[in-house]
């Protein structure tokens, strides 16, 4: 007596391994029957199989769909019947993603990002009076945050007004007589408190 001692590794690679080999066996065998009618009713017996396999799935949009696109992909897209839906094509399985259209806009200081650039753009537009005083003010304490968050030492705020002046083409000039931003050790303490916190929860 002979015995068939053949290991996974020297059997068909599986399109889809979830289905495991004895489904493969079934779509190999109805790629492989001449009469169409037959090779139909043997699809969707396969189709029928495969969906008790996964009950929980039931409820999923286009089951049933991704069942048939499933069974296109383990014939190899070689079974040869009336498929009730539009099933995935070869060039669509392998098509790479289109890349996504990153913006290419120029980031002046990184650690500031280019939101809070345009923010400050957008301030210099504003008419003078409390409201913009107010919103530089933030804005300013702002930068010194997020500097502090590259560069974890204290940062003098004459280095804040100046990019801030840099920034602002010039149209927002700030000494540190008439403002005064939160202390260095203010924002690490109260970032170092809420790290903290997170971590502990």
């Amino acid at each position: 007596m002979t015995f068939d001692m053949r290991y996974n590794t020297q059997e068909k690679h599986l399109a889809l391994p979830e289905y495991g080999r004895n489904i493969q066996n079934m779509v190999d065998h109805c790629v492989s029957i001449p009469d169409r009618e037959e090779r139909t009713r043997c699809a969707n017996t396969i189709i029928n199989i495969m969906g008790n396999m996964f009950p929980h799935l039931r409820d999923v949009n286009d089951f049933k769909h991704i069942l048939w696109d499933h069974l296109a992909i383990m014939s190899d897209f070689a079974l040869d019947i009336d498929y009730p839906y539009e099933v995935i094509k070869r060039e669509d399985l392998y098509a790479k993603p289109a890349k996504l259209p990153y913006s290419q806009g120029k980031i002046t200081y990184k650690h500031y990002g280019k939101n809070l650039e345009n923010m400050i753009k957008k301030a210099t537009e504003y008419e003078g009076g409390e409201l913009k005083e107010s919103l530089i003010g933030m804005l300013a304490n702002h930068m010194k945050k997020s500097f502090l968050t590259w560069n974890k030492e204290a940062v003098d705020d004459q280095k804040i007004f100046k990019d801030l002046e840099n920034l602002s083409d010039g149209k927002i000039v700030l000494t540190e007589d008439s403002h005064k931003l939160t202390e260095s050790k203010d924002i690490l303490s109260k970032k170092n408190k809420n790290l903290a916190r997170r971590q502990k929860n």
